[in-house]
C-alpha cells in the first residue's frame, strides 16, 4: 500500500493523508539534523562532545571543555514570525510543560536555521521564560535584543567564558 513505481520496497509514498504525522515527523527530522549540525560545529571548535545512552536525560549532549562537563539542551527554529525567530525553551513532564532548570541542563543552545546561527545560552540567564525570540542577524532597522549577546558564544564553554557562580561573562 502507498508504494510508488520505481521507490524501493518498503518504502512509502511521501504523500498521503497521514499529515499531522508528516508534521511531527518533519519537526523530529529538523531537531535530529540540528542535533548533528550542533555535535559538527561544537567539535570544530574543538570541543569534545558526547551524547548520553537513551532518551532519559534533560539534556541532549555533554559538552567537554577540557576544563568541564557542560549539559546541553539543543533547541531548532526556522519560523520567522514578526521579524523575529521563537524557540521554546521548555520540556515535557507528565502531560505538561516546564521550563528547564539549573540543576537539569547548564546551557540551551538554539540553532537558527535560516541563518545557520547559533545561540549559546546558559540556563540560568533564561530563566523560566518559556519562549526565547531571537533576532535575525540583519534586522531592519537595527535594534538591540535581548539575546544578542549570546549569538555564537561558544566561548562560553570555556572556562574562563563562565564566573565561579556560573553566571555568564560577555
Amino acid at each position: 500500500m502507498g508504494e510508488d513505481e520505481g521507490s524501493l520496497p518498503g518504502r512509502v509514498a511521501a504523500s498521503g493523508p497521514n499529515l499531522a504525522y508528516q508534521r511531527t515527523s518533519t519537526c523530529k527530522r529538523q531537531g535530529e539534523l540540528s542535533e548533528l549540525a550542533f555535535v559538527y560545529k561544537a567539535a570544530s571548535l574543538g570541543f569534545i562532545v558526547a551524547k548520553p545512552y537513551g532518551d532519559n536525560e534533560r539534556y541532549d549532549f555533554v559538552v567537554d571543555s577540557g576544563q568541564r562537563l557542560w549539559r546541553v539542551q539543543v533547541k531548532s527554529t526556522s519560523y520567522l514570525h514578526s521579524g523575529s525567530y521563537r524557540v521554546l525553551a521548555l520540556r515535557h513532564l507528565r502531560g505538561q510543560t516546564v521550563t528547564y532548570q539549573p540543576s537539569e541542563v547548564d546551557f540551551l543552545v538554539a540553532h537558527v536555521i535560516p541563518e545557520e546561527a547559533w545561540f549559546v545560552l546558559p540556563i540560568r540567564a533564561i530563566g523560566d521564560r518559556p519562549i526565547l525570540t531571537l533576532g535575525p542577524s540583519a534586522s531592519v532597522p537595527p535594534r538591540p535584543r535581548l539575546w544578542d549577546a549570546y549569538r555564537e558564544a561558544w566561548h562560553l564553554f570555556r572556562e574562563d567564558g563562565v564566573t565561579e557562580q556560573g553566571l555568564p561573562c560577555l
